[in-house]
């Protein structure tokens, strides 16, 4: 993919989604983006203008998981389907995930770097965070 740590596939993971974001709660923020095969031009325009951003996302302890529809096992589709009220007909899907592991927005098309670092700061946890740096 190009991509620094931030920016993850789950499609060779040997784990499931599930368990990989176990493993980031209270470690780490997650950006999860699901995007249809015919779609993915959505994804590409996400992932350019956070790669322009690399030091931000480090700041904020954010990685990014990308998923492509054909690519995403059953089992997995299944458990955002039932937790994340994926429609898998959405052409794309994002949804910031803090620390705590619940979903703090969900995003219907690509989200802009400001605005989603302006949610992230306005977190409690981050704005402790911010205090600590």
């Amino acid at each position: 993919m190009g991509f620094t740590r931030t920016m993850e596939s789950v499609a060779n993971q040997q784990k499931s989604l599930k368990a990989i974001l176990t493993e980031k709660k209270d470690h780490r923020r997650v950006l999860l983006l699901y995007v249809r095969d015919d779609a993915q031009h959505y994804t590409i325009e996400q992932q350019e203008a956070l790669n322009e951003e690399k030091a931000g996302l480090a700041e904020r302890d954010l990685d990014v998981i990308v998923l492509v529809a054909s690519l995403v096992m059953e089992p997995d589709r299944q458990f955002l389907m039932h937790d994340y009220k994926l429609n898998p007909s959405d052409d794309f899907v994002g949804w910031l995930i803090g620390k705590d592991g619940g979903v703090k927005q969900t995003y219907k098309k690509p989200i802009a770097v400001k605005d989603l670092f302006d949610t992230i700061d306005s977190m409690p946890m981050r704005k402790q965070e911010s205090k600590q740096e």
